[in-house]
């Protein structure tokens, strides 16, 4: 009996992954940080779809048209006029927000198997985590500052009640002393599966760029209080001699305008990712909120700013102070904030310049995806 063998080789293809990124829809940051994930999962050759709805869906359908959006309603947290009614109506919302919680883990396991999903990314979404799929929680706050002990303990408590479902908790800050984000992202005890992915910017720096702006107005965050800060600096920017550039962070509004007389200041809703990137380096000083992405894309770029955090926004308002201690900003409160006073104050600042390696979550997707294909 004679058998033929023929030698052939077959020419496997990799597995294309399905990768869900879904942001929390508070303010734009969480949006905004996503895409530096989002392109290093495409150029890793992952399919991206992303869960998002409103603002949020707005702003990255203009950074990613051709991606699949599915739509996810976000948790909508409503903020107070007043700073010292904010805990109180954050507290009012919690029986809704759990709701949500609920609502959004029982709508993945339907797009899990509808969209054949491999894994998931949740920026700050506590319901979107899956037993059978790696699921990723991203945060910078494992410690939630209240300006109360015990209840930052408590808070903490239930958050790692959260982290722990998932299969790892990204950090988008810097292991040790050397950090962005102080108390915030390096609290005691840490989750088991806390991974430390370095900063995440959109942006990359542009040296050859010629100044053209004296000062850049970045807004951005939750409701009422971006108005009422807007209004406040159109008001004090009448008597600005310099050349502005005020973007309201407002990416649905599809009308752009100037104001005065001779055409120095200048007002766009919202501009791209690209567009932005440019101006910031276009211009002298930064006055913007003390968000933590706006926090890291400036660190990125290296460029000199005065941070306003939220009034009421305990995240934002410890920030601000920890990276003005830390020398790489300046920071004034808002009911103190007079444009005149804070420009001259920081033209006084001995800002540092940060030595962040801004590129190292580029090796965490890397490391990701690798994973996924050697668990098949």
């Amino acid at each position: 009996m004679y058998f033929l063998i023929i030698n052939f080789e077959i020419n496997i293809l990799p597995k294309t992954y399905k990768i869900l990124i879904a942001p929390l829809d508070w303010g734009l940051g969480h949006a905004t940080r996503s895409i530096p994930l989002i392109t290093g999962l495409l150029a890793e050759g992952c399919e991206v779809l992303i869960a998002a709805d409103g603002t949020i869906q707005a702003l990255l359908e203009q950074e990613f048209r051709e991606l699949t959006f599915l739509p996810l309603k976000g948790y909508r947290i409503k903020y107070s006029q007043q700073k010292k009614w904010l805990p109180l109506k954050i507290i009012l919302q919690i029986p809704r927000l759990l709701f949500s919680i609920f609502r959004e883990h029982q709508w993945l396991k339907k797009v899990v198997k509808d969209h054949s999903i491999d894994a998931i990314i949740s920026d700050n979404r506590f319901g979107l985590y899956h037993k059978h799929i790696p699921s990723i929680y991203i945060t910078h706050q494992l410690l939630i500052k209240t300006g109360n002990r015990f209840s930052e303990r408590l808070l903490m408590k239930l958050n790692y009640w959260f982290i722990k479902k998932y299969y790892e908790c990204w950090i988008p800050d810097f292991e040790g002393n050397s950090n962005i984000a102080g108390q915030l992202s390096h609290p005691s005890p840490l989750p088991a599966n806390v991974k430390y992915i370095g900063g995440l910017s959109r942006f990359d720096p542009k040296p050859s760029v010629e100044a053209k702006y004296d000062l850049l107005l970045l807004l951005s965050g939750p409701e009422p209080q971006r108005t009422i800060f807007e209004k406040k600096l159109l008001l004090q920017l009448k008597q600005y001699n310099g050349k502005a550039l005020l973007v309201q962070g407002l990416p649905k509004v599809n009308k752009i305008s100037k104001t005065n007389e001779n055409d120095k200041i200048h007002v766009r809703n919202h501009i791209t990712t690209k567009e932005l990137n440019v101006v910031i380096e276009q211009s002298k000083i930064i006055i913007s909120r003390s968000g933590y992405t706006t926090v890291m894309d400036l660190l990125k770029l290296q460029k000199k700013a005065i941070l306003i955090p939220t009034p009421g926004q305990t995240e934002q308002e410890y920030l601000a102070q920890y990276l003005m201690l830390q020398k790489l900003f300046y920071s004034v409160e808002q009911h103190e904030f007079l444009l005149s006073d804070a420009l001259e104050k920081a033209d006084q600042f001995p800002y540092l310049h940060s030595s962040f390696n801004m590129e190292q979550y580029k090796r965490v997707i890397q490391q990701f995806v690798l994973t996924m294909s050697t668990a098949q």
